[in-house]
C-alpha cells in the first residue's frame, strides 16, 4: 500500500520539526535516507540560494551518497540546523569513512533553507541544530511507509507563496517499470501558484480537467489577498526547495539530470520561478534497489571506471553504485520515464502543499490560506 508520498521509496523517512507562538513561525525538515546513504545530486537556479554541502554533490566530486538531506527555515541562519543532523548521524557511525574504526566518519549533509524571518513577529527566532536533531530524530522514530504530515509543519511552518500561505507538500506515483519516484517540497515562493485571473492552482492545470470557482468568490479571494498584501508587505526573499527520491539504480549523472528536469515541475506549478529573489534549489536521491532496464535491442552496458581491462563482460562485475566506475544504467527512454514523473510529482506536492496550508494572521504578518480563500470546489 502507498500513501502518495516520499515514504513511498523505500527506506526513506521525513521528520519535522515546527516551532511556533511566542515570535516563532519556523521549522526544520529532514530527510533520512536508509542506513548506507543514497546517491545525491542538486540542482540550484534560483538567484539567491542558501545551501551547504551542494559542492560535494557534483558528480565530478568524491561524494557518492549521502545518509540525510536537510530543509529549513530560517534563511542561512537556519542552516545550522544541519549541524545537529550531523551529529545526530556521527554518534551512529553514519557518514563518509575516513579511519580504521567505525566511529571515524565524517557525515555530509546536504542542507538548503527558505526565507521566513520575522514571520512569526521574532526575527532572531529560527532553527539551530537542536531542531535539527529533533527533525532527524522525528523520522528515525517514523514507521517506514508511514504518512508524510503536510502543510504548516517543518520547514514549511513559516512558507508563503506570494500572498498566500505555503508548505509543506509530498506526492509519488509507481511506473509501468515498478519504480517509484517521490517528492517532498517546501512551497515558499516569491511567484504565485494561483492565476489571477481565475483562482484555479496553476499546478492543477496540469493534472486534467479542473473546476474553476465561481466569480463571486474569486472576486471576494481577490479583495482578501489584497488586504492581506497591505498589512503583510512582506520582502520577496523566498525560495522553493524539493527532494525528489527514487528506488531506481542511478548514477551520480544520472541524479544531477533528475534534479534539474525536476525544476520542471516548480515552473508548472509557481509564476514566475528561478527569480534573483528566490534560491530554488532541487536534491535527488536513487537508493539503488531497482535497475532501469535497458532500451529494446540494447543490452544494458558498463562503461569501465579507473584502471577498469575494458567493456564489461559477463566475466566481469558490475560496479557497485556509487563506485568509481560508472554504470550506464538502463537506457534513455527508461532514465527519461523517471526524469519525466520527477517533474510531475514535484508539481503535485506543490499543489498540495498550498491546499494544506492553514491561514496565519499574527504579528509578522497576515497570509491567507487557498483553502481558506476559495474552499475545495
Amino acid at each position: 500500500m502507498t500513501v502518495d508520498a516520499l515514504t513511498d521509496v523505500a527506506g526513506m523517512r521525513v521528520g519535522h520539526a515546527t516551532r511556533t507562538g511566542g515570535g516563532w513561525l519556523t521549522g526544520t525538515t529532514v530527510v533520512l535516507a536508509p542506513e548506507g546513504g543514497a546517491v545525491a545530486a542538486v540542482d540550484v537556479r534560483g538567484g539567491g540560494p542558501g545551501t551547504k554541502e551542494t559542492d560535494a554533490l557534483d558528480p565530478r566530486n568524491l561524494v557518492r551518497t549521502v545518509e540525510a538531506v536537510v530543509l529549513t527555515g530560517g534563511s542561512a541562519y537556519g542552516l545550522d540546523a544541519a549541524s545537529g543532523v550531523m551529529a545526530w548521524l556521527e554518534e551512529r557511525g553514519r557518514g563518509v569513512r575516513v579511519g580504521p574504526g567505525p566511529s571515524h566518519v565524517v557525515p555530509v549533509v546536504p542542507a538548503a533553507c527558505v526565507f521566513d524571518l520575522g514571520r512569526g513577529g521574532d526575527f532572531r527566532a529560527r532553527p539551530d541544530a537542536a531542531t535539527g536533531r529533533a527533525a532527524v530524530e522525528a523520522a528515525a522514530a517514523s514507521a517506514p511507509g508511514s504518512p508524510v504530515a503536510q502543510g504548516c509543519v517543518g520547514a514549511g511552518t513559516g512558507a508563503a507563496v506570494g500572498p498566500v500561505k505555503g508548505g509543506v507538500g509530498s506526492a509519488s506515483t509507481v511506473l509501468a517499470s515498478g519504480v517509484t519516484v517521490a517528492a517532498l517540497v517546501v512551497a515558499n515562493a516569491a511567484g504565485s501558484a494561483v492565476d489571477p485571473e481565475t483562482g484555479v492552482l496553476y499546478g492543477e492545470l496540469f493534472q486534467g480537467r479542473v473546476e474553476y470557482p465561481d466569480a463571486r468568490v474569486h472576486e471576494a479571494a481577490r479583495r482578501r489577498l489584497a488586504e492581506a498584501v497591505a498589512r503583510s508587505a512582506p520582502p520577496p526573499l523566498n525560495t522553493t526547495l524539493a527532494v525528489v527520491a527514487t528506488d531506481a539504480d542511478l548514477t551520480k549523472a544520472q541524479a544531477q539530470k533528475l534534479a534539474g528536469t525536476a525544476h520542471d515541475g516548480i515552473a508548472r506549478a509557481v509564476r514566475p520561478v528561478h527569480l534573483l529573489n528566490d534560491g530554488d534549489t532541487v536534491f535527488a536521491l536513487a537508493t539503488g534497489a531497482r535497475p532501469l532496464a535497458p532500451d529494446p535491442g540494447s543490452p544494458e552496458r558498463h562503461s569501465p571506471g579507473p584502471g577498469s581491462p575494458g567493456p564489461a563482460s559477463p566475466r566481469t562485475a558490475p560496479p557497485a553504485p556509487g563506485s568509481s566506475g560508472s554504470l550506464v544504467r538502463g537506457g534513455p527512454l527508461a532514465l527519461n520515464d523517471v526524469l519525466a514523473a520527477g517533474a510531475d510529482v514535484v508539481t503535485r506536492a506543490i499543489v498540495r502543499a498550498v491546499r494544506a496550508a492553514e491561514s496565519v494572521d499574527g504579528p509578522g504578518g497576515t497570509w491567507p490560506a487557498y483553502q481558506e480563500l476559495y474552499g475545495r470546489q
